[in-house]
């Protein structure tokens, strides 16, 4: 060893390595790491002696920082050279430059755990050993020796132990903490080690952004004041304990517009919103008085209470005006996460710059929420995927450590932060003391620069505290004593910072004043006003328009159909030359092309090609996304084509939809990772956004939408009704009985039509190509959309007579019902009995008649279920006047599927002499049965018995 440590020396102390290239030593040392035999003999030698050495503080070798390695080479050269030190005393050197260096990463590690945090003060921050020198075997004879700091931002090039220390403390232990060491990228650890050590984390501000900041600070507190004495005993989950927020979303949008941010779309749930709305968003007070007085401006059906509601405007900024949109939201707390960033999506998608990088999402988190609700997981999966990624957003913890009023912060959750959650995308975490505003607006700074210049999403822990319960009315104090006496002796931060203010002379104590008298006159004014100074900006749709009844005449863009079919047709299915698919893939492609050439009928697969290109043709945007979506779960779709001889990833893929011709749409179509509710609610997100696109989200199995029946219930089904926001998103539910099982069958038709009321969406069962065709292109076309839900078929994608023409496509229209055009003539007076259904079980309603004798017998096929087709129905059924049973079939159990909703619509149009009867399974527990061989069985019976009881 000291052989070889001499001689290593030497040739350092010889070379141009020597005096502060400690970059190649760290260079030598990664190689060494990665494979040892990638570096010279001498190199490879000294670091396996390094590593034989025990550690100071018995610490494995393998995780021995690199760092220390840099120092230890440099220092040792240095002093070699100057004193000619022996050999043990510069392996001793070395090891406490080592410990030094430790004693940093612990730092950098886990120094947010000493942090000043707590605005109460209540549970001190833990001494953590690993935090003392001693740990590493440093003593206090050592303060007084100087390290070097080659690795540092913290001092020039060394310091004394003791000087170094303080430093350490006063970046890593303050007010703000941060958490990066567990960011993979060292560019971006190096970047968070400079922007915090350089500065040792102390914020620096003018005179006028101290002033602006005591001003929001007397803005949020006032208006919960206000609130608070004028609406005694209202719910309004007030921010009281955490108006730094106010100053941090402020910040946000003010500090955003100098990186070049135009649009800043947030999410959050009920705490706090009423302040976020005004004084951040810019919603007049009078019509937030109004709302607490019960006088509503609008005219939704059903409207929503003032904390759900969202809002836009404008905020005019020193760098220019930015769009400021809070979106609304249920009680669901974090569901509107990925709403947001599907929000942003759509405005980057239709932003100035190429990358959205000017549109920012913000997620506003409460501190329980975030770690205990499943969609926080799934939305951060989606951060950096391709067709869900928004560049990087800015997380918000509005951390009142409690969780909910009866919650033990122990039982909260299993990690050490809230925040630990985050950590799954690699986001840095910025720890903040919300009575230190200053440091709370360096966090967003600090927060904005790296997601500027990296493009990723960060994270900021405003930790606070919640004066009151959970609600104004509620008492915590009876299960929280500890923290609510704490809480009952802090004088707000308002008043924390304005002493602190006054003390350093920034404002003086009349200033201070001023600012609360303009806040108390700024209430009164706006009580006084006699009308609303403004109605709240919805997408509210004026008088409520409904549905057509039916729907009358093909959807023309440009040109007509007739004259766009087969060119159409021919485009999706050209392939480039040289292109080898798969040869089931080429199978498809060449029965397309005999689809296009008219020499063979479309199937489902061909007929939704041929309405996404007709759309796009016209210039309007399709977007699908879906587990599957790109080749389709059932193979049926194929809309990616891989080239079969590709060498790369990013190379063999044509998208023939991309191709449709010049100025057309834009086509995403996204295999999404494997979440139902995070991307659901995404789609519904971007939808709302792009009114000028097909938003079309795809179920693996229709059963698997349950999974986000929360997004359902609370935004597909009620959002226009309880907001006005319109939404044109389409859904795609693989529904049918194929003997798969009970999880890969019913998409659940009830619960959509148990939700179906005042036109609210369209409901459809489609049984042809062209119908679909004909959907897709009228869900795009109506400006005033509502949610398409459309039960897709599994069987029939390639069913015989599941097909089109492409006359059908050019000349037809979309019917909510099919008449029967197969039954054998008779005399319409001999007809006694009609069968009715929806979907698949036609067919095999249409083969059981052509082989039982009943061949006169029509069957009527239903293909919107809701709004539900009544005047077209009665006019069918009046055609034949000795009707005497109409039959409802379903192929779904009698308390699922269609039949509890369609039962009393039929009753009220039946003729007179006509009863209903029901055609179809028993009442079940579960959607479908287990056994193929049972669901034959079933199926046959279900079928008999619509011709014959």
């Amino acid at each position: 060893m000291e052989d070889r440590f001499i001689m290593l020396m030497e040739k350092i102390q010889s070379s141009f390595l020597f005096g502060g290239n400690a970059p190649y030593v760290e260079e030598q040392y990664e190689l060494y790491l990665a494979d040892p035999a990638s570096v010279a003999d001498e190199w490879r030698a000294f670091f396996d002696a390094l590593r034989e050495t025990p550690a100071i503080d018995g610490s494995d070798r393998d995780d021995e920082p690199h760092a220390p390695v840099v120092s230890t080479f440099v220092d040792l050269a240095r002093r070699s050279r100057a004193t000619q030190i022996t050999l043990d005393d510069g392996l001793a050197i070395a090891r406490k430059q080592v410990a030094v260096q430790s004693l940093i990463a612990a730092y950098r590690m886990i120094g947010t755990r000493k942090a000043k945090l707590d605005p109460l003060l209540w549970t001190p921050p833990k001494a953590s050993i690993e935090l003392t020198p001693a740990f590493y075997g440093l003593s206090s004879a050592d303060m007084s020796t100087r390290f070097s700091t080659a690795d540092t931002f913290l001092f020039d090039e060394d310091a004394t132990l003791q000087d170094l220390v303080a430093a350490l403390e006063q970046t890593y232990t303050g007010t703000l903490g941060a958490e990066f060491m567990h960011l993979t990228d060292a560019g971006e650890r190096r970047w968070w080690q400079m922007q915090l050590e350089s500065t040792r984390a102390k914020p620096s501000f003018s005179v006028a952004e101290k002033h602006r900041f005591l001003e929001r600070l007397t803005a949020a507190e006032g208006l919960e004041k206000y609130l608070h004495t004028r609406y005694v005993g209202q719910k309004r989950f007030s921010l009281e304990g955490g108006e730094s927020l106010i100053v941090l979303l402020d910040e946000l949008v003010r500090y955003g517009a100098s990186k070049k941010v135009a649009t800043v779309v947030m999410g959050m749930a009920h705490r706090g919103r009423l302040n976020v709305l005004v004084n951040i968003v810019g919603k007049p007070l009078r019509a937030l008085f109004d709302e607490f007085e019960g006088k509503s401006g609008d005219s939704l059906p059903a409207g929503d209470v003032k904390y759900h509601k969202g809002y836009s405007s404008v905020t005019q900024t020193d760098d220019g005006p930015v769009d400021v949109v809070l979106a609304f939201n249920p009680s669901h707390l974090e569901i509107v996460n990925p709403v947001v960033q599907g929000m942003a999506r759509a405005k980057g998608d239709a932003s100035n710059e190429r990358d959205g990088s000017d549109v920012l999402p913000v997620e506003i988190h409460g501190d329980a929420a975030m770690s205990g609700q499943g969609v926080v997981m799934e939305t951060l999966s989606l951060s950096y995927t391709r067709g869900h990624g928004t560049g990087g957003t800015v997380h918000v913890v509005v951390n009142n450590q409690i969780g909910f009023t009866t919650s033990d912060p122990r039982d909260t959750r299993s990690s050490f932060y809230t925040t630990d959650i985050a950590k799954m995308i690699e986001a840095p975490v910025l720890h903040v003391n919300a009575d230190d505003p200053e440091a709370v607006a360096m966090a967003v700074r600090l927060a904005l620069d790296y997601r500027t210049t990296f493009r990723r999403s960060v994270v900021i822990d405003l930790v606070c505290f919640r004066r009151h319960g959970h609600q104004e009315q509620d008492t915590p104090a009876i299960t929280q004593p500890l923290m609510y006496r704490a809480i009952a002796s802090h004088p707000g931060v308002r008043t924390v910072y304005a002493q602190q203010l006054i003390k350093e002379g920034v404002v003086t104590p009349d200033q201070v004043k001023d600012y609360l008298e303009a806040q108390r006159e700024s209430f009164e004014h706006a009580r006084e006003s006699n009308a609303v100074e403004a109605a709240d900006q919805t997408d509210e749709i004026p008088g409520w328009p409904k549905f057509l009844e039916d729907y009358a005449g093909p959807v023309q863009y440009g040109p007509p159909l007739s004259a766009q079919v087969r060119a159409l047709a021919q485009q999706v299915s050209t392939v480039p030359d040289g292109y080898e698919l798969h040869p089931l893939v080429g199978k498809m492609i060449a029965a397309r092309r005999e689809m296009a050439a008219g020499n063979k009928r479309l199937d489902w697969g061909m007929g939704e090609h041929m309405a996404f290109a007709s759309l796009l043709s016209a210039g309007i945007d399709v977007r699908l996304s879906g587990q599957d979506s790109a080749r389709g779960t059932f193979n049926h779709r194929h809309a990616v084509l891989h080239n079969q001889t590709r060498t790369s990833r990013s190379e063999g893929v044509y998208i023939p939809l991309e191709h449709i011709g010049e100025g057309q749409g834009r086509f995403t179509v996204t295999n999404s990772i494997l979440s139902e509710a995070a991307v659901l609610a995404f789609e519904y997100g971007y939808s709302t956004v792009n009114r000028n696109a097909l938003v079309v989200w795809e179920a693996q199995f229709g059963d698997f939408a349950n999974g986000a029946q929360v997004v359902i219930d609370q935004f597909i089904a009620a959002g226009a009704a309880k907001w006005g926001q319109l939404s044109g998103l389409t859904l795609f539910l693989p529904h049918g009985q194929d003997g798969q099982g009970p999880e890969h069958a019913s998409a659940r038709l009830e619960r959509y039509l148990q939700l179906s009321a005042q036109d609210n969406m369209r409901v459809v069962q489609p049984t042809t190509p062209a119908q679909l065709f004909h959907l897709l292109r009228m869900q795009a076309a109506v400006f005033d959309r509502r949610p398409l839900v459309v039960m897709t078929p599994k069987s029939l994608l390639r069913h015989p007579e599941a097909v089109s023409t492409l006359d059908d496509l050019a000349t037809g229209a979309f019917r909510e019902i099919l008449v029967d055009t197969q039954a054998e003539p008779s005399p319409a007076s001999s007809v006694e009995r009609v069968i009715v259904s929806s979907g698949k079980v036609y067919f095999d309603l249409l083969e059981h008649r052509r082989t039982s004798g009943v061949a006169d017998t029509p069957l009527i096929r239903v293909e919107q279920l809701y709004p539900f087709p009544s005047r077209q129905l009665a006019a069918e059924f009046a055609r034949y006047p000795n009707l005497k049973t109409v039959v409802w079939c379903q192929e779904e159990s009698r308390n699922q599927g269609a039949w509890s909703f369609v039962e009393p619509q039929l009753r009220e149009i039946l003729p007179s002499d006509a009863q209903l009867r029901y055609a179809g399974p028993a009442a079940s527990a579960s959607t479908a049965p287990g056994y193929h061989a049972v669901h034959a069985a079933r199926q046959a019976a279900l079928i008999s018995s619509a011709f014959t009881d």
